[in-house]
Order: C-alpha cells, then structure tokens, then sequence
C-alpha cells in the first residue's frame, strides 16, 4: 500500500513523491508523510507556512528551469498546484 502513496504527488508543491530523496516529509510523531515531499514538510510543519499558492508556483517554476525543462512542461506541471490537498481550502 505504501507504493501507492510513493507514486502520488505532493499534495504541496506536486513533485512526486517517488522523487524524493528522503522518502517524504515527516510527522510530529517523526514517521513518514504520505501526503507531503521533504521540502514542504517537516516535523509536522510546513518549511514555507507563509507560502501562498501563487508563490509556490513560483518557486517549483523556478526550480524546473534550473533543471532545463521546457516552458510548456512546466506550465503542464504546475497549473494543477492550485488543486492539491494544501491551497484547495
């Protein structure tokens, strides 16, 4: 069952959690997150509690540049952030 969760994205920033290197973000209780990637969250906590969805989009924009991806796929990428489980209050 925990594969399952491996293949989702974050429901933060999107990145798929099989990407990252740390397995996930972690809980209060110190276990694994099975919603959220270790950038965006830790300790049961988000690293950026500010953050809004406009700037996320940013900031994972950003990132996929730096990794030479092609401005249509990071457009395709980051136009589902405003959906995810954190900015669909």
């Amino acid at each position: 069952m925990f594969g399952f969760f491996k293949n989702s994205p974050c429901q933060s920033c999107g990145m798929p959690l099989s990407k990252d290197k740390q397995g996930g973000g972690t809980n209060a209780d110190g276990s694994k997150s099975t919603e959220f990637c270790s950038h965006c969250y830790q300790n049961g906590a988000f690293t950026y509690p500010d953050c809004t969805v406009e700037q996320m989009i940013e900031r994972v924009s950003d990132k996929m540049k730096s990794m030479c991806m092609p401005g249509f796929l990071i457009g395709y990428f980051v136009k589902g952030i405003p959906k995810l489980k954190r900015w669909s209050k």
